[in-house]
């Protein structure tokens, strides 16, 4: 279910969905580096402006499932104009800076975004651009990422299925006069 929430900038609401943090595991396989599966923590925030605050953090995963190293850590603002149009502003730890432009899609929770300008430093590897389609699927948030470097075309090389993450904290703090001894709760 997609909540909305009351402090929400009215311009953001058909981003709603993208709020809360998620969780989840994903594929990386680009040219030149090894493949391997990751996991993603992503969290979408909001303060009252008319733009969501994205964080992501991934790491590589062993074969049992647990982390191995960092991977990618990226962090952003995402804003949605009255015409349906998505732009983003990304920093990469990788030495990355981005502009993303797109589109909502039409009576869909879908998301289709593609680099307008990237800038990089010295330290930073080969990049020149990249595309990215998140869709919010059976209450599920999946992105699938592509890329390109001056040696490499546009391809897919990330993509993910995340969870949305619930705090008990955040539904229990609804609830009143709720026993203090944990035993009441079972007289």
């Amino acid at each position: 279910m997609i909540e909305i929430p009351s402090d929400l900038h009215p311009d953001l609401v058909p981003l709603a969905f993208l709020l809360g943090n998620w969780e989840g595991a994903g594929v990386y396989d680009f040219p030149g580096t090894e493949k391997c599966n990751f996991g993603q923590e992503v969290t979408f925030t909001h303060d009252g402006r008319d733009f969501l605050e994205y964080v992501s953090h991934s790491w590589v995963l062993d074969g049992d499932g647990k982390k191995v190293r960092p991977l990618e850590t990226e962090s952003g603002y995402w804003r949605i104009g009255e015409d349906r149009k998505v732009e983003i502003v990304m920093i990469r730890d990788q030495g990355v800076v981005e502009v993303w432009y797109g589109e909502l899609a039409e009576g869909k929770p879908q998301i289709d975004v593609v680099t307008d300008a990237v800038a990089r430093t010295a330290a930073s590897g080969p990049y020149s651009g990249g595309k990215r389609l998140y869709g919010y699927v059976k209450s599920d948030l999946m992105w699938v990422g592509e890329k390109a470097t001056p040696e490499v075309p546009l391809r897919p090389y990330m993509s993910a299925h995340l969870k949305k993450v619930v705090d008990p904290r955040e539904w229990a703090k609804d609830l009143k006069d709720l026993p203090d001894d944990g035993i009441a709760f079972f007289r």
